[in-house]
């Protein structure tokens, strides 16, 4: 367990609740001082890596929020923010779309289709 150097690139989640999609946060290193890694974001984390339960096995604790942890940044989490970000999208997507009743009906009958094969 290492501590953070400048460029070292982080990531933190949120969620609100357990059925909210999970929403990632991404920022770099550029700043250190003696106890802290301050991030191109402003986030000032205490540059002590620890044991986290949250979404990585390593964590860096925010400055005054203990609890909230930002993590080294991997290709897997690169990957899960794509696909999360791809659900929020369309579902953000459906919910400003006004749906014409030819398009509700285009829908429908392609979902039809869909559930038969």
């Amino acid at each position: 367990m290492e501590q953070l150097k400048i460029g070292d690139k982080v990531y933190n989640t949120q969620q609100d609740g357990f059925d909210d999609f999970i929403r990632y946060s991404f920022s770099e290193v550029v700043e250190l001082t003696k106890t802290l890694a301050i991030l191109k974001n402003g986030v000032r984390l205490f540059n002590q890596p620890k044991i986290s339960y949250i979404t990585e096995d390593i964590g860096y604790s925010v400055a005054r929020k203990r609890g909230l942890h930002w993590h080294l940044v991997s290709l897997k989490a690169i990957r899960n923010a794509q696909i999360e970000n791809e659900k929020i999208a369309a579902y953000d997507w459906f919910e400003e779309k006004q749906f014409s009743l030819k398009e509700k009906q285009w829908i429908y009958k392609s979902f039809k289709e869909a559930a038969k094969k």
